[in-house]
């Protein structure tokens, strides 16, 4: 195994947190800074927002509904004028 190749290891590395919690780790860094830990993060601490989704089911029907009157609509424009152009003789 070649030597001089791995960096340091510190079994004693000191984490403080931006919300201020402060533990120790091993790390290849004596001191590290972080923005977020698991006495802070929303998942841990169980303040998370879950996103609703269940709207979504509701918005395609709505707009699938709106669609089929449009065509439904457009279809009997359409049959009108072709029963103006070709009017039918009662026998």
């Amino acid at each position: 195994m070649k030597s001089d190749i791995h960096p340091q290891y510190y079994p004693k590395a000191k984490v403080s947190c931006a919300c201020g919690n402060k533990f120790t780790v091993g790390a290849t860094k004596s001191e590290i800074k972080v923005e977020i830990c698991s006495k802070c993060h929303p998942f841990y601490t169980g303040s998370q927002k879950l996103i609703d989704t269940t709207g979504r089911v509701e918005r395609f029907k709505a707009r699938k509904a709106k669609a089929a009157t449009k065509n439904e609509k457009a279809r009997k424009k359409s049959t009108q004028k072709s029963a103006k152009k070709n009017p039918r003789k009662s026998a």
